[in-house]
Parts: structure tokens; C-alpha cells; sequence
């Protein structure tokens, strides 16, 4: 696929141009690269998924119950009367387009039914038919449709163009937020079998094992020592994390990508280095052995399914709080829905660093405090050792992740920890980052090989900011604290903006940390010569 994409030049080439075939008709083609495969049989059975079975997107029948019209509207009916803010967001839009030309996947496509007022409009359609007076008597007149297989279709292809990033909330002047309206949607459809795989399939791994990636206990604990062994070779110093320790002071949650994937694993490298330096007496649990969550990306119940675990350790373990490391959808669930959901955490302490004596009043109802608050604050009170020089090979700029930027407003400290472990720093355009950032294009669980064409697309915004500093300041690295950016906007790097290359914020910090006892650094944690070190003595 990757050998059929068009050349950035021409990709770049969008047109913005009304189409001849109206908002109302649902016919969709389904072009290749644009869409996600359907779930594994499997996977949908072991999470008692209904309709399980195989299907192909491009097919002509997509084997739908025979009821499917009653389930899906009893499905949204269900969900108006359970979600005030659905009801809302149904009724209350002006159709302004405030929202029209800050999605990614519109700037992207040009697609019309990618601006996410049109993309909205998809279910709200179906919602006046079947739910408004007007809708019912005067039907198109009132903007509304009946609810046909093409129209399934319809969603299907359009509610996995949209990332959740909700970049357009902030520009709504009535506060919609598509973000919950594609969730509804996506819930929908998954009412009647029509889930994609890579979210389905990493949801059932996370029940089957623990995590995503579907790496059972004692692979998680290998991948642990594998990383203390790696530690000790690069800095002399040896680790002691544990796993499963009852009474610790807090229990570190962690995406899994961290433990296992490119370039995610040199910022656990990074967790490692500093938590043993400042003393901290945490541990990590084999069954939350995830943070990350998918099922945001599938449905409210399959969310709340997934977080479980984590205040299930907490408690299990008595620990007195909780610390997350970098990912973005993580986040969003731990901080606007965890404490709902799950909660209330009860029996756990509001969040007080034993180093600095910082009580983290921010995360007094969830009582989990992300890392880069942490180490924000252990580098605000001067509890560590940097040398930032070990960082010079890399002119950095930051991408807010969505989740943890829009979401939970995390904007100040990856900047501050950044600009004190690094000598260049340097910031994309301002309409480009914090509450505006845009997204990387491949979050909610579209970041799969056969949506390519899509995710580059939807990569345009970021990777034209990230050209633009580039070009301008020379930059070579793009750091964010999302796993998903992690493993997506490398591809999005390549093609856009080539010579970037993506890291975590704590990669940076493990880098430029003096350890006690460590041997003299040669190599940042790459395993690449520091600046002055490229040649060493035989």
C-alpha cells in the first residue's frame, strides 16, 4: 500500500469544493487505504461482543442481525435518555460551521462529510427522523433521514475518520463536543457487529492478559529486567523496580507500548533512571500492566470494563496512590471519567510527593497524578541532577497530545521539564499547539497500516508545523507524552516533515540525568555517542 500513496506534493493538492452528490445521500466508497479492516471473530467473542462473525467493509452484505434498524435506535434511545449531554448536542446546533476548517481529517480529504458539523449531522439526521415532531412530518425538509443499511455504511466509514481529538469543541461557540457524539455513534454500530479490529482485538488482549499488546505476566516481567539490564549497561547503575509488592507508596501505571515498543521504550528507560534516583517506593502490577485504554474508543461500558483494573491493584496492593506515565488516551479516561466510573477511590490518599512534600491537589478525586506533573515538580524544587549538553544533538519541539493537552490541560510542565533538560527547544506556530494542537492524525484506534492514506492525510496539519520549525530552527526531534503519537507520528514524520524523529518527554529527562554512582555517560539512552562523545578512547 505504502508504494501506491501519492507523493507529499500531491497529497498536499486538496481541493475545498462543494460535491456534486448531496450531504443526505449515504453512498460511500469505500477506498482503499482510507478504512479500517473488521474485528477478529475472536476477539469479539471473548468479549461477548454481539454478532460476531467475519466481515469485510468493502463487501456488498455485511451480515447484520435481522433486527439490526430496531437494535440501533433502541441503542440511541437508550443512550438519550442515560446521556443529558447527548440529547444536547443533537438539539442545539446552529450549523455555523465555527467548526468546518479545524479538523484534520477536512484539511486533510477536503471531504465535506469530514468537517465534523457534516460528520454530526450523519447521526443527527437519523436522530430527527425517528425522535424530533419535525423530523417526522416533513422529513428532509427538517435535515432528517431514514436510517438504511447505506446509511450504516456511512457511519461506519466516517465515525473512523474522526480521532476524538476535539480540536472543533474549542472552537464551537455552544460547547459540542463531536468527540462524545462519534463515541455514541461507534457505540452503535457496535450494537450490531460492526467494530474495527485494532480496537476490538487490543481490548481483548487487555482482558486476557493485562494489556494491549496481549504480553502475559511473566513476559512483562521480563520486559521489566530486560529494561534494568539495558539501564545498567548505559549508565552503570543498577535498578530495583518491583513487581506485585504489597505496601508500596504508589503503584506506577504505564501504557504498555513502554515496555515494548519503538520509541516508547527509551522513556521507560527514562521512568527507570529517575524514579531510582529520587527514591520513590513504587512498584508495578502484571495485571494493570496497561493504562492505556481502548475501549474509550468503543463504548462507555467497555471503557469503564478496561480501567477497572487499575484501582482493583491499587487496592489490592495498598498502596497509597497512583502514577501514570506518558499516553494520551490513558489520560483522558483517568482524568474526566475515572473517579465516575470507577470510583470513589476511598481508600486511597490524595497525592503528596515523599520528596518535595507537594500535595497534588489537582488529582484529590482520582488520587493519580501524571508523571510529568511529578517530575515537574521534583525539577521546580531542585531535587535533580541535569545536564541538559547531553541533549544538544537534539533541537526539540513539543506536540500537545490531545488527550492529555484539550483533555486534561497538562500544557506547562512538558514544556518546563523540557526546557530544563534541553538546550533547544523551540515552539511550532501558536495556533498549532496547546488547547489548538492538532492531532496526530491516527488516535482512537485508527493508527493501523491498512488506513494509511488516511492517517497521513489527517498528519498534514502536524506535520506541516513540525516543517515549518524544521526549516526554520532546524529541528530534529518532536517530542510528545502519548503512546499512540509514539507509534503513529513517526510514519506522519517520514512523510511530511523527513529528518524528525519522534521521543518522549522522559527520554529527554533520563538523558540528561545524573545519577548517583553512574559511570561516565558515553551514550544517551538510544545507545547513540553524546555530543563530544563520538569518538572514545581505545
Amino acid at each position: 500500500m505504502a508504494e501506491k500513496l501519492p507523493k507529499p506534493s500531491e497529497m498536499a493538492q486538496v481541493e475545498f469544493k462543494p460535491q456534486p452528490q448531496g450531504w443526505m445521500d449515504p453512498k460511500v466508497q469505500f477506498h482503499k487505504g482510507t478504512f479500517n479492516y473488521g474485528f477478529n471473530p475472536r476477539s469479539a467473542e471473548y468479549l461477548d461482543l454481539p454478532n460476531p462473525r467475519k466481515w469485510n467493509p468493502t463487501a456488498e452484505d455485511w451480515h447484520l442481525p435481522p433486527n439490526w434498524k430496531e437494535i440501533i435506535l433502541d441503542g440511541l434511545r437508550d443512550r438519550l435518555q442515560r446521556f443529558r449531554s447527548l440529547q444536547v448536542f443533537m438539539d442545539i446546533c446552529v450549523r455555523c460551521g465555527a467548526c468546518a476548517d479545524k479538523c484534520h481529517y477536512f484539511i486533510g480529504s477536503g471531504d465535506p462529510k469530514n468537517m465534523p458539523v457534516l460528520r454530526a449531522e450523519l447521526l443527527r439526521s437519523v436522530y430527527r427522523k425517528d425522535f424530533t415532531t419535525a423530523g417526522k412530518l416533513m422529513g428532509k425538509m427538517a435535515g432528517a433521514r431514514e436510517l438504511t443499511v447505506d446509511v450504516l455504511k456511512e457511519w461506519f466509514y466516517y465515525f473512523h475518520q474522526c480521532t476524538e481529538c476535539r480540536r472543533c469543541s474549542v472552537f464551537c461557540p455552544y460547547g459540542i463536543d463531536t468527540a462524545e457524539i462519534t463515541i455514541i455513534a461507534r457505540e452503535l454500530l457496535n450494537l450490531v457487529g460492526l467494530g474495527i479490529d485494532w480496537i476490538v482485538t487490543p481490548a481483548a488482549n487487555c482482558f486476557r492478559t493485562g494489556n494491549h499488546l496481549g504480553i502475559q505476566p511473566h513476559g512483562f516481567k521480563d520486559s521489566v529486567e530486560f529494561a534494568v539490564d539495558d539501564l545498567e549497561e548505559i549508565t552503570g547503575v543498577r535498578v530495583e523496580p518491583s513487581i506485585n509488592r504489597k505496601g508500596a507508596e504508589a503503584l506506577f501505571v504505564m501504557p504498555s507500548a513502554d515496555y515494548f515498543g519503538d520509541p516508547h521504550y527509551f522513556g521507560f528507560l527514562g521512568y527507570l533512571a529517575l524514579l531510582h534516583e529520587v527514591g520513590l517506593d513504587y512498584t508495578f502490577s502484571a495485571f494493570a500492566s496497561e493504562g492505556g485504554n481502548f475501549g474509550l474508543f468503543h463504548s462507555n461500558e467497555m471503557m469503564k470494563r478496561l480501567n477497572a483494573k487499575i484501582y482493583e491493584e491499587a487496592k489490592r496492593l495498598k498502596v497509597k496512590w497512583i502514577l501514570g506515565g506518558e499516553c494520551g488516551h490513558m489520560w483522558r479516561v483517568l482524568h474526566q471519567y475515572m473517579d465516575t466510573m470507577n470510583g470513589p477511590a476511598d481508600f486511597l490518599e490524595v497525592p503528596r510527593s515523599p520528596i518535595t512534600g507537594t500535595v497534588f491537589d489537582n488529582a484529590r478525586s482520582t488520587k493519580m497524578v501524571h508523571i510529568c506533573e511529578f517530575t515537574a515538580d521534583l525539577l521546580y524544587h531542585n531535587k535533580l541532577k541535569i545536564d541538559p549538553s547531553r541533549n544538544d544533538d537534539f533541537r526539540v519541539t513539543f506536540h500537545d497530545s490531545c488527550n492529555t493537552a484539550r483533555a486534561m490541560g497538562i500544557l506547562e510542565e512538558p514544556r518546563y521539564i523540557i526546557n530544563k533538560v534541553c538546550n533547544y527547544f523551540y515552539e511550532m506556530p501558536e495556533n498549532t499547539i496547546r488547547e489548538q494542537t492538532f492531532c496526530c492524525g491516527s488516535g482512537s484506534g485508527l493508527g493501523t497500516d491498512e488506513n494509511l492514506e488516511m492517517r497521513l492525510r489527517g498528519g498534514l496539519p502536524r506535520g506541516s508545523a513540525v516543517k515549518f520549525v524544521r526549516e526554520k530552527h532546524n529541528v530534529n526531534t518532536l517530542a510528545c507524552i502519548c503512546a499512540i503519537d509514539k507509534a503513529t507520528l513517526p510514519a506522519v514524520m517520514d512523510y511530511w516533515a523527513p529528518g524528525v524523529q519522534v521521543c518522549g518527554v522522559h527520554e529527554l529527562v533520563g538523558n540528561a540525568l545524573i545519577m548517583r554512582g553512574e559511570k561516565a555517560r558515553a551514550t544517551n539512552l538510544r545507545g547513540e555517542p553524546l555530543p563530544g562523545k563520538e569518538q572514545t578512547d581505545e
